[in-house]
């Protein structure tokens, strides 16, 4: 009994240190925060009852974000998210000038966001995407290279 607390023990501290991390990848691929936060929950449920490699965190924050992510691709395949309309669009939740530059991200496909979001916020070389993503290194390298020359466009149309 003692071993199961421990184990939730050191999950709690998991879902401490990546908790931003994990929300962030949710909110960028879902554009609601609502998602997001069951997204959050989905993943901490997936950390308690997986076999999540906690003795690795170089592993385990990899896990992390696979997980995020497939949670995120299977949250677009759902009929629920098919048949209900985002409460976000009627709510300002968000700052500002974050929303703004969210709203310059939305306008990237999700491959690019995430290869985005993994290159710059997170500091993972191309290497340790593809790793992650589990695809080939030239294909990041590829859209890591169109992401940045679509967010360009993006950023210098919103300027005029």
């Amino acid at each position: 009994m003692s071993d199961s607390v421990g184990t939730e023990k050191e999950i709690e501290k998991v879902i401490m240190r990546y908790a931003d991390m994990i929300f962030r990848i949710a909110y960028q691929n879902l554009k609601s925060r609502a998602d997001a936060e069951d997204i959050f929950q989905e993943v901490c449920v997936a950390l308690l009852t997986k076999d999540a490699p906690l003795d690795d965190e170089k592993h385990l924050k990899h896990w992390i974000i696979r997980v995020t992510i497939n949670k995120c691709n299977n949250f677009h395949k759902s009929f629920w998210r098919n048949k209900v309309e985002p409460i976000d669009q009627y709510t300002e939740l968000i700052q500002p000038e974050t929303k703004s530059v969210m709203e310059e991200l939305w306008q990237l496909p999700k491959n690019y966001r995430n290869v985005i979001y993994l290159y710059y916020y997170e500091e993972y070389s191309i290497a340790e995407i593809a790793r992650i993503l589990g695809k080939n290194q030239n294909t990041v390298s590829s859209q890591l290279q169109r992401a940045r020359a679509k967010l360009g466009k993006i950023l210098s149309e919103g300027g005029n």
